[in-house]
């Protein structure tokens, strides 16, 4: 097993650590890799919660047919705990949930985790955070660190007649595993990165499939092989040799996706989406799937086999209006009624909940929705003003669609121990400066605006409502350059108001 090497592990001495409890919310990938740092730095006295039954996160959560990470297996994992079970470029779903349930255990994660518990508010009330769950438990911290992911809160389409519909009516990110797709007319609404997999998951087994496509994407062609077998038994008996996995992987990936917001010159990368639109024969269908803006603009969808899938005779793209659903079908603004059997909304996510619908009081009872009013105010998207030893991990402004999220977790993660390092040690509370604050806020937004997302003419979850990025469009050597050193004078510093436990 390779032993986690992080920017903290040689560097700090922690003090006080009885001192100190921490709360972590979430036990996804971002909790469970702080929990791993916590260990890391001798600190014992922390808890993860977590409102579901397990870990996971995202891989917990969705379940839906063919569903999958798009960023190869051997690069989506911890650094220091190479993924070397998965045989195919792409993990699964269910492989990714093992994946971080097997590392909670590996790295003596469980026993800090409590299950069922879902925070609702967070107070700060002289010197402490108080912690309310739904069901009106109380939780006392000292530092409470934002674990709940990006992709988290799923989107729900407004259309009228959706509650009339006869049958099933079922979100990707809500699915309901006792549904049975076989043989039966389907309804796909969205044709993002899960409308994709699914679309490419069932088309051989459903009656008939109706992809109901308001905007057309971009698709990388990306087979899922099969990794060559002697090269994971390397990895799987020898650390070096999965290091070396890892960072062919993470190369690849970089060199096809990173610069991409910036228009980095990536002719191979969007002739090959061009190649694979135009193997569509239909001129007709391909015209429905020819996007109307450049690559890149959006989130690039990676799929080697939607093209196969779309174009078979059971498949129907629609790219008329829907002007209603009713019992037996939806109903299209021409009139016509398209009879179906099962609704499957593949909208996406409310990305830009980040950390509600949890309500954050911070001092002088400054809300998170005071701080959010106008724009996701935050310092290196890893915490907040007025909110003093309140963190995150992957907050507002990180990088996305082109880096890893793993990766972005790593960079914040080691930040992040660095500040509560600094807690610990001198027994302080921290917080940012507004002014540091809004300046990050102001160069990330400044710095979206010369992106392919902001002048590419299209709309997508990275916009916020002014059409301004909510990403950080940054590489991972500039994520790096960016939190490489903790700026002190950035942030408030004042010794903490609660006594030290002896």
């Amino acid at each position: 097993m390779v032993r986690a090497e992080t920017a903290t592990q040689n560097t700090m001495k922690v003090r006080k650590m009885a001192s100190k409890h921490i709360i972590i919310i979430g036990a996804g990938a971002a909790g469970i890799r702080m929990g791993i740092q916590l260990r890391e730095m001798g600190i014992t006295s922390f808890q993860i919660v977590e409102k579901d039954d397990s870990v996971g996160g995202t891989w917990r959560d969705n379940t839906y047919p063919g569903v999958a990470c798009d960023v190869p297996a051997q690069y989506y994992c911890y650094p220091f705990a190479p993924n070397t079970t998965v045989k195919n470029t792409f993990a699964t779903g269910s492989q990714l949930w093992d994946y971080f349930q097997d590392i909670a255990t590996r790295f003596e994660i469980d026993g800090h985790i409590r299950f069922g518990v879902e925070v609702t508010d967070a107070e700060w009330v002289a010197g402490r955070w108080k912690l309310t769950t739904t069901d009106g438990e109380i939780l006392h911290a000292d530092i409470v660190i934002g674990a709940v992911g990006r992709l988290r809160v799923p989107h729900y389409p407004v259309i009228e007649g959706l509650d009339d519909f006869g049958g099933p009516v079922v979100h990707s990110a809500r699915w309901d595993k006792n549904l049975s797709l076989e043989g039966k007319r389907v309804g796909v609404i969205g044709n993002g990165s899960s409308a994709v997999q699914i679309i490419s998951a069932t088309v051989d087994s459903v009656g008939h499939l109706d992809v109901y496509q308001r905007t057309a994407q971009w698709v990388y062609p990306w087979k899922n092989k099969e990794i060559d077998p002697e090269e994971l038994e390397r990895a799987r008996t020898s650390d070096s040799e999965a290091i070396r996995a890892y960072d062919r992987a993470r190369d690849t990936f970089r060199a096809l996706f990173e610069g991409i917001a910036a228009g980095a010159d990536a002719e191979k990368r969007n002739a090959a989406c061009v190649d694979a639109l135009n193997s569509v024969k239909d001129p007709v269908l391909r015209a429905k799937l020819t996007p109307d803006y450049p690559v890149g603009c959006k989130r690039l969808v990676v799929s080697g086999t939607f093209y196969d899938a779309i174009q078979r005779p059971n498949v129907s793209v629609v790219t008329e209006r829907i002007a209603r659903v009713e019992r037996e079908g939806i109903r299209m603004a021409d009139g016509a009624l398209r009879p179906l059997d099962i609704i499957v909304l593949a909208t996406g996510f409310h990305a830009d909940s980040y950390l509600r619908p949890m309500r954050v009081t911070g001092e002088d009872g400054m809300t998170l929705d005071d701080i959010w009013s106008d724009v996701f105010l935050n310092y290196n998207s890893i915490a907040l003003p007025f909110m003093p030893n309140f963190f995150m991990v992957n907050g507002p402004f990180s990088p996305g669609g082109s880096i890893s999220i793993i990766e972005i977790i790593e960079t914040h993660v080691n930040y992040v121990a660095r500040l509560i390092d600094r807690v610990v040690r001198d027994h302080v509370e921290i917080a940012p400066k507004i002014e540091r604050s809004e300046k990050f806020v102001h160069d990330a937004r400044e710095r979206a605006k010369k992106t392919i997302w902001y002048t590419g003419g299209c709309s997508s979850w990275y916009l916020d409502a002014n059409g301004v990025p909510l990403v950080n469009p940054l590489t991972s050597t500039q994520l790096e350059e960016l939190m490489r050193d903790v700026v002190f004078s950035d942030f408030n510093v004042r010794p903490a108001q609660v006594e030290v436990a002896t």
